[in-house]
Formats: C-alpha cells, sequence, structure tokens
C-alpha cells in the first residue's frame, strides 16, 4: 500500500475578512466546522519585517527581478537581523494558530492522526500513516505566510501531518488516466524549460535533472542567443505539447507574480511568458500526461494557482525571491528524493528538511519559501519502478522499424540474396587478403588440374567431345603414370559404352596400378531417379575402385557451397569426389610407413580396406578424418525446412588459384617433356594429387552443365595477373580443387546467418536509440560524437569480420546487420521532435 492510499484529508479554508479571519474545516462524509478567529496586526509587521531582512540578506543572484524596499546598508549584520525576524515571525504565526478558538480543529485533526497509528501498528503496515491538510487563503497577504510550518499538534508524533495548497478556485479537472503505464512508457518524461540566466548559473539545475537520467527521459528546451522572440516562444510552445507527453514540467530562471496572467517567467534576457499565454499548450501535456510541474525560480504563487486550476495535479514553487545557490541545493536534494521514488509531497518536505537541519546556517529561512500546491483529486505524483513488461515495451520496434526490418528479413532470406552477399563478400575478403598480405604462398600446390580444353580437343581431332573418347583419356593416364602420379581422379562420369575404346582404358588403369600403386577416384553423379551414375564396371572393378560424388552444390548455377559429408556412411550415398582425394593423399602421405595400396585382385573393396586402415592406424572414424563441420549438422539440417542453409561451409574462392591448383592443359601434357612442364618442381614438390576435367563449352552430362559462372573473387585473381586473364570459363574441376584443398587444410568456413545477426544488430540498434533518447539533453555536438563513434565501431566491425573470417573461418555477415543497425538509428533521427539540446 502507498502513501496516497493512507492518508486522511482534511480541507481548511481560510478566508479573510477585515480583522476577522473565518476558518472552515471540512472532512470525511460531509463533515465540516467553522471558526471565526481575530486576525493579529503583529504578524503582518512581522512578516513584513522578515521579508525585507530576507531581501536584504539574499540581495544577489536572485531568480526574480525584485526591487529592494529601503536602503542597503553593508555595516548591518543582515544575517543576524533575518535570523531574528525570522524567529520573531515563527513565534507570532504559531502563538496566533494557537489561540484556544481553534483548539477543536487542532484536535479533530489530532485524532485523526491517532487513529491512522494505531490502525497502522495493529495491522503492522509498514507504510508510515498520512494525513493531508489541503489549506486555501482568499488573499495573497494570507498565501505568503508560512502554513507548511504550522505545527498543528504536539500530538500524534509518530504519524506524519502534511500541509498542501490549494487554489481558491479550480475550474478543471485533472488527466490521472494519461499515466505513464496506461500511456505504454516505462519511464516518466520530463521537459526542463531553461529560462534567462542572467545572473545565473544553471548547470547544477541540469545536473541535478540529469541525475534522473537512468529512469526519465529528460529533455532541455532554452533559448539561443540567435534567436528571435517569435521563434523562442514557438520553440517552447512546440516542446511543452510534443505528442509523446511529459509526466514533469521543469522550469529554472527568473519569474514574478502577476494580477491577471498567472504569473509569468522570463524565458530569455528581453522575453517573458505570461501562463495565460501557453494555457493551451498546457490543456494539451495535461491530456498527454502532464501531472507534475516545478517552478525553480521566484515568487511563484501565481504560476501555482493557475496551473492546479488548469488540472495539473501538484506544481511545486518558491513563494518568495531565492537565491541561485538555495535553487540549486534544493532542487538536488528534492530529485534525489523523487529519484528513490518517493512522492512529490514526501520529496519536498525532504529538501525542506535539509535546508533546515544542514543549511539553516548558511542560507536562514529558506526552509520557509517552498510549496507544494495540489488538485485535491489527484493522487500524489511518484517516479515508478520499470516493469518487465514495461521495459519489454520499450524495446517493440515501432511501427516504421517494423517494416524496415521485416523487408531485410525477407531479403535475408531469399537464397539468390544471400548468393550475391556471399559472392561479393568473398571478393572482399580476396581484396582484403592482398592488401593485408595474408595471401597462402605456397610452392607445392595440391592439385595439378589436366583440363581437356578446346585446344586439347582441337589438337587431338576429336569431332564429338560428348562423351570423351575413352583412348585419349587411356593416353592421359599413361602420361601421368610415367610421372610416378599417385593419385588421379577422373571428372568424367564413364557410365556409357565406348566398345572400340574401353578396352584400351580399362587396360591403361590397370597396368598404373599394378606398376605405381596408383589410386583412381572416378566421378559418379545422381541420375535423377534415385540412383547414381556408376563408371562401367568393364573399365574398373568394384573391388578396387573409388566413385565420389561431383554434384556441387550452388545458388542459380552460382557456386557458394562446399558437398557435405553424410552423417553416416552408406553405399547409396557415396562420398564427395574432393574428399576421396583427400583421404588418398592422407594415406599415401602422412602414413608412409605404413602404406595402404589398392590391390585388383583383392577380395575385400577398396573403401572397405581405406575404412579399417584409417580405423586401426588412427582410431578414428573415417568420416572425421579432417572436419566434423564437414559433415551435415543437425541444425543445418533443421534450417532445410526453412528453406535455408545455415551453417552450412562455403567454398573460399578469396585464395587465389595459384596456391589451390596448377593449371595443365592436356595437349601440353601429352606433347611437351615433362621437366618442361614442370620446370621449377622438385619431384617431393610436385601436386600430390591429378585431376582430369573438361574445359570446353560442351561439358557435362547435359551440354555445358559442368561451366559455372565465374566467381566474383576468381575473376579479381585473374585480373591480378601479368598479364591478366580474360577467361571467363569456370569449369567443373577448378571447383574439386577448392574442396580438396579446403579438406586438406581443413577450410572450412562458416557462414553465420544474416537472420541471426539482423536480430542481433536490431536488439543493439535499439538499446542505442533508446539511450540517445534517454540521453537526449546532450548537447548537438555531444551527439555527433556518439554517432562518429559509431560510424567507427561499424568500419572496426567490418574490418574484425574480415580478420575473423581469415583467422577463425568464419564468416560474420556485415552488410544487412550493419544496414539494420543505422536504419534504427536514421529513424530515431527523423522522428519528429519538438525540443532542443540546450
Amino acid at each position: 500500500m502507498n502513501m496516497t492510499q493512507t492518508a486522511t484529508k482534511f480541507y481548511l479554508k481560510i478566508q479573510q475578512v477585515e480583522k476577522q479571519c473565518l476558518f472552515e474545516l471540512a472532512w470525511g462524509m460531509g463533515q465540516q466546522l467553522t471558526v471565526s478567529l481575530p486576525y493579529p496586526e503583529s504578524l503582518t509587521i512581522s512578516y513584513q519585517d522578515w521579508q525585507q531582512n530576507y531581501l536584504n540578506f539574499y540581495h544577489k543572484a536572485l531568480r526574480g527581478r525584485v526591487v529592494n524596499k529601503g536602503k542597503l546598508t553593508r555595516q548591518v549584520d543582515w544575517h543576524q537581523k533575518l535570523v531574528q525576524a525570522e524567529a520573531k515571525l515563527v513565534f507570532e504565526f504559531h502563538r496566533w494558530l494557537r489561540h484556544e478558538q481553534l483548539y477543536e480543529i487542532r484536535a479533530i485533526v489530532a485524532q485523526a492522526a491517532k487513529q491512522k497509528t494505531g490502525s497502522s501498528l495493529s495491522q503492522q503496515n509498514t507504510d508510515v500513516p498520512t494525513v493531508d491538510v489541503f489549506i486555501t487563503c482568499n488573499s495573497q497577504d494570507l498565501s505568503r505566510l508560512p502554513w507548511e510550518a504550522w505545527e498543528i499538534t504536539e500530538f500524534a508524533a509518530s504519524s506524519k501531518i502534511r500541509i498542501a495548497r490549494q487554489p481558491i478556485n479550480i475550474r478543471n479537472t485533472t488527466a490521472t488516466v494519461n499515466s505513464p503505464s496506461k500511456r505504454g512508457r516505462s519511464k516518466a518524461r520530463i521537459l526542463a524549460i531553461l529560462g534567462d540566466d542572467t545572473g545565473l548559473n544553471f548547470q547544477a539545475d541540469k545536473e541535478a535533472v540529469k541525475f534522473l537520467s537512468p529512469i526519465a527521459e529528460v529533455e532541455f528546451v532554452g533559448w539561443q542567443p540567435q534567436e528571435s522572440q517569435a521563434e523562442l516562444k514557438d520553440k517552447i510552445v512546440k516542446a511543452i505539447t510534443d505528442q509523446r507527453g511529459w509526466d514533469i514540467l521543469f522550469f529554472a530562471g527568473h519569474s514574478n507574480e502577476t494580477v491577471n496572467t498567472g504569473g509569468e517567467i522570463a524565458i530569455s534576457p528581453s522575453t517573458t511568458l505570461c501562463i495565460t499565454e501557453i494555457s493551451q499548450p498546457l490543456t494539451m501535456a495535461k491530456q498527454r500526461g502532464l501531472q507534475f510541474a516545478i517552478f525553480n525560480s521566484c515568487s511563484g504563487l501565481s504560476i501555482a494557482n493557475a496551473l492546479i486550476d488548469l488540472g495539473l495535479s501538484q506544481v511545486a514553487v518558491m513563494r518568495e525571491p531565492i537565491h541561485n545557490q538555495v535553487a540549486q541545493e534544493f532542487l538536488v536534494r528534492f530529485l534525489q528524493s523523487l529519484g528513490e521514488y518517493k512522492d512529490v509531497h514526501e520529496s519536498l518536505l525532504s529538501a525542506c528538511q535539509f535546508l533546515k537541519l544542514e543549511k539553516n546556517l548558511t542560507y536562514p529561512s529558506t526552509y520557509l519559501i517552498p510549496s507544494l500546491f495540489r488538485h485535491p483529486g489527484a493522487p500524489l505524483f511518484r517516479l515508478k519502478r520499470s516493469s518487465l513488461r514495461q521495459e519489454l515495451i520499450r524495446w517493440l520496434p515501432t511501427r516504421r522499424e517494423a517494416m524496415a526490418i521485416s523487408a531485410l528479413i525477407l531479403c535475408s532470406l531469399q537464397l539468390s540474396t544471400q548468393r550475391f552477399l556471399i559472392d561479393k563478400r568473398v571478393l572482399v575478403q580476396a581484396m582484403y587478403r592482398q592488401y593485408t598480405n595474408q595471401v597462402e604462398r605456397q610452392n607445392s600446390p595440391p592439385v595439378l588440374l589436366v583440363e581437356i580444353d578446346e585446344d586439347s580437343i582441337t589438337k587431338a581431332k576429336i569431332s564429338n567431345p560428348v562423351p570423351i573418347d575413352r583412348s585419349y583419356m587411356a593416353k592421359i593416364i599413361e602420361r601421368l603414370t610415367t610421372m610416378n602420379a599417385k593419385i588421379i581422379g577422373i571428372d568424367y562420369i564413364l557410365d556409357r559404352y565406348q566398345p572400340e575404346n574401353d578396352k584400351k582404358l580399362a587396360q591403361t588403369l590397370r597396368s598404373s596400378i599394378e606398376q605405381q600403386n596408383t589410386w583412381f577416384v572416378f566421378a559418379t553423379s545422381p541420375n535423377g531417379s534415385g540412383g547414381w551414375l556408376e563408371v562401367l564396371p568393364e573399365l574398373a572393378s568394384p573391388k578396387w575402385r573409388l566413385q565420389g560424388n561431383v554434384h556441387v552444390l550452388g545458388y542459380d548455377r552460382y557456386v557458394t557451397h562446399l558437398t557435405l559429408l553424410p552423417r553416416k556412411y552408406s553405399t547409396e550415398t557415396p562420398l564427395p569426389f574432393a574428399y576421396l582425394l583427400a583421404v588418398a593423399h592422407l594415406l599415401n602421405f602422412e602414413q608412409s610407413d605404413n602404406l595402404l595400396q589398392p590391390q585388383i585382385n583383392s577380395s575385400i573393396d577398396l573403401l572397405s580396406q581405406v575404412k579399417n586402415h584409417i580405423a586401426q592406424t588412427t582410431g578414428k572414424n573415417f568420416l572425421d578424418l579432417f572436419s566434423s563441420s564437414s559433415r551435415l549438422q543437425p541444425l543445418t539440417k533443421f534450417s532445410y525446412r526453412l528453406g535455408q542453409m545455415w551453417l552450412y561451409p562455403i567454398i573460399d574462392f578469396s585464395i587465389p588459384p595459384e596456391a589451390i591448383f596448377v593449371r595443365l592443359p592436356a595437349w601440353q601434357l601429352l606433347e611437351s617433356d615433362e621437366y618442361e612442364l614442370l620446370p621449377k618442381m622438385t619431384l617431393e614438390k610436385r601436386p600430390s594429387i591429378v585431376i582430369i576435367a573438361a574445359k570446353y563449352k560442351d561439358a557435362g552430362l547435359t551440354p555445358g552443365e559442368d561451366n559455372f559462372p565465374l566467381p566474383a573473387a576468381v575473376r579479381y585473381w585473374r585480373s591480378q595477373k601479368n598479364p591478366p586473364d580474360p577467361s571467363r570459363a569456370f569449369p567443373g574441376g577448378e571447383i574439386h580443387t577448392y574442396l580438396v584443398h579446403h579438406f586438406l587444410k581443413q577450410r572450412l568456413v562458416i557462414p553465420i546467418p544474416n537472420l541471426w545477426l539482423i536480430g542481433v544488430a536490431a536488439v543493439f540498434g535499439k538499446g542505442v536509440v533508446l539511450m540517445l533518447d534517454n540521453n537526449s539533453n546532450s548537447k548537438i555536438q555531444k551527439k555527433e560524437i556518439i554517432l562518429s563513434s559509431l560510424f567507427l565501431l561499424t568500419l572496426i566491425y567490418a574490418l574484425a569480420s574480415l580478420q575473423i573470417y581469415i583467422s577463425a573461418a568464419i564468416l560474420l555477415p556485415w552488410l544487412l546487420p550493419s544496414l539494420t543497425f543505422w536504419i534504427y538509428i536514421f529513424l530515431d533521427s527523423i522522428e519528429p521532435k519538438s525540443t532542443f539540446d540546450n
């Protein structure tokens, strides 16, 4: 239960008629009591004497333009005179209010306080019971008296009797339905108007208000030297009527009382605003949630009466001129209590107690100056702790943000977009590798790519290369055998009969295995009906042949991804062509002390021998030889259901082809001397794996199927040659060389999905927007520094993602997440603002 729920209310109207004062007390269910009491002339004299000494002591840095009453004599000890005048005023005030005719009124209030205390103790209620007394005065002279210092009763000390004020006329109701929680805001919003600072310093005021920034949104508006009066007034009106609404209105500067215009505030050295001039904007602000106003300025009685009459819930003012430093001390203490979630009345009393107990020697009488005016129908305002639900509401995207992010998400889910972004990102990686000198430099690329190109077909006088002439293939293998090639991959589907040439090729294959222990990996591919296109048994016996899947994976014919291994091997699902070549390399070179050689006449098929050999020598499953990332992961498999390929390794074309393979046209292989072909390579440094592949326009199961669009990164590397290579051909055999390299080097680059990082960027962007909104009182220059820092952070992320790609083989998306983040910043910047930084 909070304070407002445990308070009992009394309404005391005090009317002065000539020399009599009429005290009318109302409470409960229509009860009322009326008492008449003479008004002592001595009280007026004491007040006037105190006021004169007060103004003489605080004659500088007042937050109001006050004409001194009397001549100021510097030799007088005004501090001592003020202390004496205060004591006399308080004595005369209390003596009058202790008159026996007011006994019954004081007794009724005391009895209510006792009942509240007893009820609280019996119910073990931890809340402090309160009795609120609303005082209304019918004249300015009565209103100026320090009613807050009235000790109504010396009884019921454990209860809290709080005195508030209310104007004699209240024509409008409050708009309590617009509380922050009901408006969907998790934080209160504070508008701070900084007026004319002539002779003043608002730095402490600004710091005090900023103290609430963690729990409230604070915005400042104030005059600038270059502004005209009309521009300044228009700016303040727009700020007050902000569509988002305010909870607290704060003013610091000079102000004064007026007779018919509700008081005036100085908004610049030459411009004042009367409350009546902004009554309509203030009414709109009230309807949008404005509940509490504090005017940390001089002589605010007229202002408080006018604002409560408009329907504001509570208004805190200074009844007399107030010194700049005292105003700042009061504000700091008041806002500290407000920041501790105390209500505004409790916060004001706490600040006054501070002035009375700790600052009275320095600033005498100042504790008597602040007053709180309250609308009788409104609960006391207090800042509210944000609930989890309210915090979540703050983080929800706005309509514009939701539309923009939805568009980016839909874009990121398109496979064609993903292909395009990967292709361009790998191009940037290639450039980054070159400029940072992180290019793989190998004297011995692992693969020799023997390409049967157009020139080779022409020189061999082959009229139709589809299917390839088996006798020509036999010549190439014979030549490679003489060069001591140990591992040969044939990137051709040998599933069709060529009766006149098959015998020649079969004999060459057997001879190469028997004489040189050569490993052959043949190509296979899905046949479109659930089976596989296998090499003819007349060419290679199932017992000693290895067949690898040459199907390459890509979007719209652009090759981007590896061919993944199955989770479990089965004869129905052949292993990737490049993987088998890498396994053969491992068995022949990394385990040279215990070699496994292909046996043509063996009763056990070669793949089973490979599996058993690896298990015995390494203790590993042969699928786990290189990297578990090369196998289909459960999350990747799940993503298939969403039409995505999450965490599916990509081919790293950012590595230059020279580090991957040595290119050799077939006609050069057949016509040139071995040492002319590879003059700079010793036998130990020559490529250990040979791939025989097609490079002509009709290559593939269907004409042209084995020719792919050229990746941007490969095109870049070709352009860096001297002279540049203008070729746009990109055959499947070249792709397999990259795959072999990736298996051997365990170079499996895992792309993090754009969708994931768009989500991260959206959260980060929203957090920054909320931070900027919470610190919207910052100067424009400070905001520019923050935005510049965020832009620099974006560039740092871009560079870091480029390096992480190389160092950790992880592709962190940059473009779409960065767009997501900056869309939040941009949309926040174009939201209509009605406040200006000061």
